[in-house]
């Protein structure tokens, strides 16, 4: 059988245009006219097991007190959570041994879960202790990026890693996306992120997809590309690691919390557009 090419581009640009109006849609219904960065009473408190006591969290302006803070977003996660968990703490601990001077905290954000995400969570504050490991508990949902977003003004740490609870990106990975960030200095206000890529296994992937999810993907890598963020070939994977600096920037001011698609897409478009005006004013772009 045989495709007409010109037939497949009419296709393709079909594709593209409906999926464009699809997420303006989306972007439309979900986003709000000012940032939702406030917490309910309860929200602004984790819990500290061993001790029973609530502690305020902190805030992204605050000044740093630990080297790497990693954002965990999680909703219904109870059966993957634990893996995940287990190798990243595994790591940090090691590395922590190894370097001294180096310390973190992990911050797991139960996004309103119905299962028992928060206990399985709390589990692993209780074995490492309260400064390692914290867990944000929204009342109800906000989305995945609202619960990026959330963890991330309420961290510590000079760099913040955001890392999904699946597990899907090998936890040691983070050395690779460091040495990417090293990669870009000298850092413009030292504002710079570190995107980790699938984008090696896009052909394995393919492989494994239909045409017709073949066709979505690529026409959503194109609008991304052509009205968004450039340069980056994975924009949705979710292993990104941030300055300080950048994060104070860029998240107090997303709009998106509820689309899993759009939120990572607002915040390199935030984020490449805060350098740009940076270079701009700089005159270096």
């Amino acid at each position: 059988m045989e495709f007409d090419p010109g037939e497949v581009l009419l296709v393709v640009v079909a594709i593209a245009l409906t999926v464009l109006l699809l997420l303006l849609l989306t972007a439309h219904v979900t986003a709000i006219k000012m940032p939702n960065v406030s917490l309910g009473e309860t929200e602004k408190f984790f819990l500290s097991p061993n001790s029973g006591r609530k502690e305020l969290f902190p805030s992204i302006h605050d000044p740093p007190t630990k080297e790497l803070s990693v954002i965990v977003p999680s909703y219904n996660e109870e059966e993957r959570l634990p893996l995940m968990m287990d190798e990243a703490l595994e790591y940090l601990e090691q590395r922590q041994r190894k370097d001294s001077l180096f310390s973190y905290e992990v911050i797991v954000v139960d996004d309103g879960s119905r299962d028992e995400t928060t206990k399985v969570a709390l589990n692993y504050s209780k074995a490492y202790g309260s400064d390692k490991v914290r867990v944000l508990t929204f009342v109800k949902n906000r989305g995945k990026g609202g619960a990026v977003k959330m963890g991330v003004l309420k961290c510590r740490g000079k760099y913040i890693l955001m890392a999904d609870a699946d597990g899907a990106t090998k936890f040691a990975d983070i050395e690779k996306v460091e040495a990417g960030l090293k990669d870009l200095q000298p850092w413009p206000d030292n504002m710079a992120i570190s995107c980790g890529s699938r984008a090696h296994l896009e052909k394995e992937a393919i492989a494994k997809r239909s045409c017709f999810r073949t066709l979505l993907m690529y026409g959503f890598h194109f609008l991304v590309w052509f009205l968004c963020v450039r340069g980056i070939k994975d924009t949705q994977c979710g292993f990104k690691l941030l300055t300080r600096e950048a994060a104070q920037r860029t998240f107090s001011t997303l709009h998106v919390d509820r689309c899993p698609s759009l939120d990572i897409v607002e915040i390199l478009f935030h984020f490449e557009y805060e350098l740009l005006q940076h270079l701009r004013s700089c005159k270096l772009y």
